[in-house]
């Protein structure tokens, strides 16, 4: 079985990260999604999301795409997810393109893919924020 990591908050959901999902987990058999805790958007991201994890994590679980739902509570936790998991491609989205190449050297393929160009949660806020004054 070929499995497959990705990470991300994942407020707000769209179809952009729905696309993404998608493709992550054509790439395997199994697709874990390591979702970014309140604690850690807030402390490590310095974000706040509009849906608590709780509420994120259940929008995931329903997704079809998605096998497992997993705490991200630290940038450093990657490499160890990787091992307990047995991952053997990690993917992000392309806006972190290099970032995470160092992966690599856990014997794990690390796939950037393209963002869905015209859609964005910041897009959204933004436009919401937008509507309220009009």
């Amino acid at each position: 079985m070929k499995r497959v990591i990705t990470y991300g908050t994942f407020d707000l959901l769209h179809y952009g990260h729905i696309n993404l999902l998608r493709r992550a987990r054509s790439l395997g058999d199994y697709l874990i999604v390591a979702l970014s805790t309140d604690e850690f958007n807030l402390n490590g991201k310095h974000k706040k999301s509009y849906f608590s994890y709780e509420e994120r994590k259940s929008l995931l679980e329903a997704i079809r795409y998605v096998d497992l739902v997993i705490p991200e509570k630290t940038w450093e936790q990657k490499v160890l997810d990787i091992k307990e998991y047995h991952v053997d491609t990690f993917v992000m989205g392309d806006d972190w393109a290099g970032k995470f190449d160092f992966l690599k050297e856990e014997g794990c393929q690390v796939v950037y893919l393209p963002r869905t160009p015209e859609i964005s949660t910041t897009q959204i806020k933004s436009d919401l924020k937008e509507m309220q004054r009009c």
